[in-house]
């Protein structure tokens, strides 16, 4: 039901899968990388508390896990696992075997920006154990499984973790990039509705992927709250950046809000759940 088409208003759309949106009209506002330090945690949180945040990925074995999952589950917080390959862990893992196979693993990512497409058939064990240590440690912080995955500079979609199936079928995982017509070349959108075809396969998503910064740098905000009112749109933010909080926290988002559903990834299920 949720491996969505994502395609743009008017670009390549039947009607009927355009009528067909008007029923998952949402905005999900996702903090990246709760956990990581205080300051973070901290920033995202503000956020959280005003309503201008309604999901947060965690990151766990990080120096501030153990405090943001606490306040988490005190907030009733929605809350995703922020997959991480490649930032070396600040938090104890208690596992030298989980931390040599990130370290391999940190090193192949880190070599060129194009790793994440090249599968390595020596890191896949490593890949499946890194995966299952940090969704394991997830259910031991919050009690529960992640609502959501993404990853840590996005390599939730390399090619190892996609090929092997280490994300669990059905599961909600973050999507690649949506661009405006004409922001990205020819190849570059091919290549990303194919991967986005072969994540949809197995996993749900959401209509639209968008970076906040991207869209305040290019003063086209606008376009997110227009795309939030014909599809489900997943914003990425990072509060620890002033420029962001500062506009989540502003007037003018809230103006932008107004008439929008607001929702997060569990509310989410539980209505695809309900039909």
């Amino acid at each position: 039901m949720y491996a969505f088409a994502g395609f743009w208003p008017g670009e390549g759309a039947s009607e009927a899968q355009f009528q067909s949106t008007q029923n998952r009209c949402v905005l999900i506002v996702n903090a990246d990388d709760w956990g990581r330090s205080r300051a973070e945690t901290d920033a995202i949180l503000k956020c959280c508390a005003l309503g201008r945040v309604t999901a947060v990925s965690a990151m766990v074995f990080m120096e501030d896990s153990e405090r943001a999952a606490a306040m988490a589950k005190e907030a009733g917080l929605d809350v995703g696992l922020h997959l991480n390959f490649s930032q070396r862990f600040t938090g104890r893992t208690g596992s030298g075997l989980v931390e040599r196979a990130h370290a391999r693993i940190a090193r192949f990512l880190t070599t060129s920006r194009y790793a994440v497409l090249l599968y390595h058939p020596g890191l896949r064990k490593d890949f499946r154990c890194v995966y299952q240590a940090q969704a394991g440690e997830f259910v031991r912080l919050y009690g529960k499984p992640p609502s959501h995955f993404d990853g840590h500079q996005h390599q939730h979609l390399c090619a190892n973790l996609l090929a092997d199936g280490c994300l669990p079928q059905g599961a909600i995982v973050r999507r690649s990039f949506s661009f405006w017509p004409g922001e990205k070349g020819a190849l570059n959108r091919l290549c990303r509705r194919l991967l986005d075809g072969v994540l949809g396969r197995r996993q749900r998503m959401t209509d639209y992927f968008l970076d906040l910064s991207q869209y305040l740098a290019k003063g086209a905000m606008q376009r997110v709250y227009e795309l939030a009112r014909v599809g489900t749109v997943e914003l990425m933010t990072h509060p620890i950046r002033s420029a962001e909080s500062d506009y989540l926290l502003s007037a003018e988002h809230e103006k932008g809000l107004s008439g929008l559903v607001c929702w997060n990834f569990a509310v989410m299920c539980r209505r695809e759940a309900l039909g």
